[in-house]
């Protein structure tokens, strides 16, 4: 009797406290792999890379990836299904800094949200495979019949040649890749290989540990940034900063993001340059 009395408590403390626990909890959701050379993509579904924000919706919050409450407007999140949803607040191609500092903001502002859109590309927790998760997306999308919402267009194509192509047609445009989900996957989270995206580029993380001053026409600014991957290699990024980011540089301790083109013979990136600051 004492021990089922102290599991209610127990539950009850869980139902009242958790949801400030929970309120930053970071979700579980899909990752990518990267693709390999010449991958075959007739088993995947595949679509284009947006260069959006990631926000999962759960039924009732909209959350950036880190866990963190979107404060999105009224308007906008009361549209959105109960389903839980996975996708990208999106401007458009190359618009990644704008929508970010609308959609980061504590006080939304109308007229910037109006133009904002989220487009959907996973359904957290859904049965079936991949495809039929795909035209539940399209359903969704079509009941809700609000412009802000919209599923990522998502093809089949039939062998390397399209895929080449629509890769070469999406980077024309300012696009930064595509991706490839297996049409047979059930809903997963982690880094998984069901999963991959497609880039003329690699990217990945690492935290600034250090600024390298400059020289010759960067005398005075920053020249590089000592940074550490999370495996605690080593190395300086100098290309990918405007002028504006050598005047006023990432401080030491921030998290950035950074492209670059396979490893070297000791492990290291290739042509490392800096991309963007990576907020929480």
């Amino acid at each position: 009797m004492r021990m089922t009395l102290f599991l209610m408590l127990l539950w009850l403390s869980h139902a009242a406290y958790g949801g400030a626990a929970q309120e930053t909890a970071a979700p579980a959701v899909l990752l990518a792999q990267e693709a390999s050379e010449g991958i075959d993509p007739a088993p995947y579904w595949v679509s284009e890379k947006l260069d959006g924000v990631r926000a999962v919706w759960d039924g009732k919050v909209l959350r950036f990836r880190s866990g963190r409450r979107i404060a999105a407007p009224d308007w906008f999140v009361a549209a959105l299904p109960a389903q839980a949803l996975d996708g990208e607040l999106w401007l458009g191609r190359g618009r990644f800094a704008e929508v970010s500092g609308h959609v980061r903001k504590a006080e939304p502002v109308d007229a910037e949200w109006r133009a904002v859109r989220y487009l959907i590309f996973e359904l957290p927790g859904a049965p079936g495979d991949f495809s039929e998760r795909v035209m539940a997306m399209r359903a969704l999308v079509a009941a809700a019949d609000v412009p802000w919402l919209g599923a990522v267009a998502q093809t089949r194509l039939p062998d390397r040649a399209a895929l080449a192509a629509r890769l070469a047609e999406v980077l024309a445009g300012g696009g930064e890749g595509l991706m490839l989900h297996r049409a047979d996957a059930p809903y997963l989270t982690g880094r998984r290989d069901v999963l991959l995206k497609l880039k003329p580029w690699q990217d990945a993380e690492a935290i600034v540990i250090a600024h390298l001053p400059g020289q010759g026409r960067y005398a005075g600014q920053l020249g590089a940034l000592e940074v550490r991957m999370a495996d605690g290699r080593q190395f300086r990024i100098g290309t990918g900063l405007s002028d504006a980011e050598r005047a006023a540089p990432p401080p030491v301790g921030a998290q950035i993001t950074f492209r670059y083109r396979g490893l070297t013979a000791s492990g290291l990136p290739r042509f490392a340059s800096f991309w963007r600051v990576r907020r929480p």
